[in-house]
């Protein structure tokens, strides 16, 4: 990334509050699509009965 080396306190925390959300939004978004894919291996099992 391009990152600037010399940046203020404020900024350095607002870089790093960013990189968290980003983190847990790649999280959040993983465990779901997860869960999307269990849920329909779920139902799948379910329409051979």
């Amino acid at each position: 990334m391009s990152r600037k080396p010399d940046l203020s306190p404020k900024e350095k925390a607002a870089q790093e509050r960013e990189d968290r959300l980003k983190a847990a939004l790649k999280a959040n978004m993983a465990r779901r699509k997860a869960q999307a894919r269990a849920r329909d291996a779920g139902s799948d099992e379910n329409t051979d009965e």
